[in-house]
């Protein structure tokens, strides 16, 4: 359809847009990661983890000017609220207990995935107004019940709040390298407070001690063999857990056909043997605004999965977090995050940061009284940056 010089399309999947047209959007924007690459979406699509038979149904919009494509988004309408990070299962309940249907809702999100980042893609701040009104009202034409904006940037945010979107705050750990560099893992570890330093120190050696070692394979030098182990750490871990996993073996084989370069696998082994892996996700051309309208270039890292074949007592933390990011200090990655909750990543190191979701809700009463909980859930979230910010690792701080 076109509104005035746009031409608006709705995708019902993401291998109907054009993949250069969809990353040369996104890499004009602050706050783009690896997850938002065509390649990435698209793997969710035809890998079967993201559609509607799993309850994400693709519906991608797209608008050009002129021809050339200005805003984009993946929008899924949702059947459930599993993989999303933003727990609204409470507002689901509530629709119910009146006789109303909550789902189908929208979903602005990358599918599993709670990374922040841009999801308005836009080239103009007037495109991505375009954009949010087009979704506004493709939601209210089709009785939708709400559109939810997850882990959405700065400016995201903004045009989403000045629409009349409510906000909501959930807080992640993310870790940062100092400039210009600490020098070493043990360069870092000199940061910390004695307590921090110790306790990380007593639990690298339980692991050295119990005769593991680790190796790291970046890239395209993740071999097919490897592959197939982390996957079998990685199913594990949720089979453990009884549930079966988000992601297939089938997505990370395109994974490593088309985003090799993002990825960084730990193998531990012991006595010869392979016995867990984790993976993190890495981009060394991230940029971020710096609150003076500008932005900087940073190399970031993101912990995604781990997995272990064997128990061995803070086996987690070595795959998960010290191997990492030791890593991240040899090759120069400024920050390392660390995924959704767990206060534990204090401990060595992440610190809590805010991050930002934003809701519309198209029933008046229920929006009112979503807007009363998500003030209260504000000063909850506020209180709780404002005891952890008293409780930080690092020496002569608090």
């Amino acid at each position: 359809m076109a509104e005035g010089d746009y031409v608006i399309r709705v995708h019902s999947s993401p291998l109907d847009v054009d993949a250069n047209a969809w990353d040369a959007l996104l890499h004009a924007q602050p706050g783009a990661t690896p997850f938002m690459r065509h390649a990435y979406l698209a793997a969710l699509h035809a890998s079967g983890c993201a559609t509607a038979a799993t309850g994400w149904r693709p519906q991608f919009f797209t608008l050009e000017l002129n021809k050339q494509l200005v805003a984009a988004c993946a929008v899924y309408l949702k059947t459930h609220s599993y993989g999303e990070y933003v727990f609204d299962w409470a507002w689901a309940n509530a629709y119910a207990q009146h006789g109303l249907d909550y789902y189908p809702k929208a979903v602005i999100a990358v599918p599993f995935t709670p990374v922040p980042g841009t999801r308005l893609l836009a080239r103009t701040a007037q495109a991505r107004d375009k954009l949010l009104t087009t979704l506004l009202q493709w939601c209210q034409e089709r009785d939708l019940s709400s559109l939810h904006l997850l882990f959405e940037s700065d400016a995201d945010r903004q045009v989403c709040v000045q629409s009349g979107m409510l906000e909501r705050h959930t807080v992640q750990f993310h870790w940062r390298n100092t400039t210009p560099g600490y020098g070493d893992f043990d360069a870092f570890l000199a940061s910390l407070s004695q307590d921090k330093r110790k306790k990380i120190r007593q639990e690298r050696r339980k692991v050295a001690d119990a005769g593991v070692t680790f190796r790291a394979i970046q890239g395209p030098n993740i071999t097919p063999h490897e592959w197939d182990f982390f996957y079998r750490c990685y199913e594990r871990t949720y089979l453990e857990h009884g549930n079966a996993p988000y992601l297939n073996r089938d997505f990370f084989q395109r994974m490593a056909d088309t985003m090799a370069q993002h990825w960084v696998l730990f193998i531990a082994e012991r006595a010869g043997q392979s016995i867990a892996s984790s993976l993190i996700a890495v981009d060394a051309h991230q940029t971020r605004a710096n609150g003076r309208n500008d932005t900087i270039s940073e190399h970031v890292a993101y912990g995604r999965y781990w997995g272990a074949l064997e128990r061995v007592d803070c086996l987690h933390f070595e795959a998960c977090y010290y191997q990492p990011l030791q890593w991240c200090i040899a090759n120069g990655y400024q920050r390392f995050e660390g995924g959704a909750q767990g206060e534990h990543k204090m401990a060595r190191a992440l610190l809590p940061v805010k991050t930002t979701s934003t809701h519309w809700l198209a029933h008046p009463a229920f929006a009112d009284a979503v807007e009363r909980f998500l003030a209260q859930e504000k000063e909850g979230v506020n209180n709780y940056l404002r005891q952890l910010g008293d409780r930080s690792p690092f020496r002569n701080q608090g």
